[in-house]
């Protein structure tokens, strides 16, 4: 059995008692990072062996993960915060499990809190069909992502950095001042904050904001 855990993306009691039973019961967590995913555990006082696996493990790493399910094993994978598999590579683990042992393993979901899902619950923009982008590029292409984004006929959600959500706002604004989004910060955490407006407006409001992270970004339809 594999199973793919949502952990809290900020709030630590934003997990559910279903993941932390799942966590409890399983024979190895594999974590994006050990450290992160042992203050989890920590609070919650869950002791078990813990397997690195993030975007850079090896082929070996992923073959052994392999070996442990076809033995028996039960596993759960979890990121760092929030889903895996969205925006993170634990969709690349999953495909190869499936790929290698077939029908020999089941694949169970056991959700939870998600940054997109969460932001879109609070826009107020038509949610009814969204587009997520994940993170725009940082180089190459990033112009005709947001060429693309700011044209789309749906509500349109991504992810950007706090090196270049400056940058993000100004791409949007040079393209259309106009649109009218929704920003989120540190969601679920101590100073978490929201800002909404065109995006010139977004950018004013954040001038004081020195805060590290993630941001969410909402452009509406």
């Amino acid at each position: 059995m594999l199973y793919i855990v949502a952990t809290p993306i900020g709030n630590l009691e934003d997990i559910t008692l279903r993941a932390l039973r799942t966590l409890k019961e399983v024979d190895f967590i594999l974590c994006e990072d050990t450290r992160v995913t042992k203050k989890l555990l920590d609070h919650y006082q869950i002791n078990k062996p813990l397997i690195s696996y993030h975007q850079h493990s090896r082929l070996a790493k992923i073959d052994f993960i392999v070996k442990l399910l076809a033995e028996g094993k039960s596993l759960a994978l979890v990121s760092d915060a929030g889903t895996p598999g969205i925006s993170d590579p634990g969709n690349q683990l999953i495909k190869q499990v499936v790929a290698e042992l077939g029908e020999g393993v089941k694949i169970v979901p056991i959700p939870g809190a998600a940054a997109v899902i969460s932001a879109l619950s609070i826009s107020g923009f038509p949610t009814d069909k969204f587009i997520f982008a994940g993170f725009p590029p940082h180089k190459k292409g990033r112009q005709t992502f947001f060429k693309k984004i700011t044209q789309a006929k749906e509500t349109v959600v991504f992810y950007e950095s706090t090196h270049r959500i400056e940058k993000a706002l100004t791409e949007l604004n040079n393209l259309n001042d106009q649109l009218k989004i929704v920003v989120c910060r540190e969601l679920t955490k101590k100073f978490e904050s929201i800002y909404r407006g065109t995006p010139s407006d977004v950018s004013v409001q954040m001038k004081n904001d020195s805060s590290k992270g993630e941001f969410v970004v909402i452009i509406e339809r």
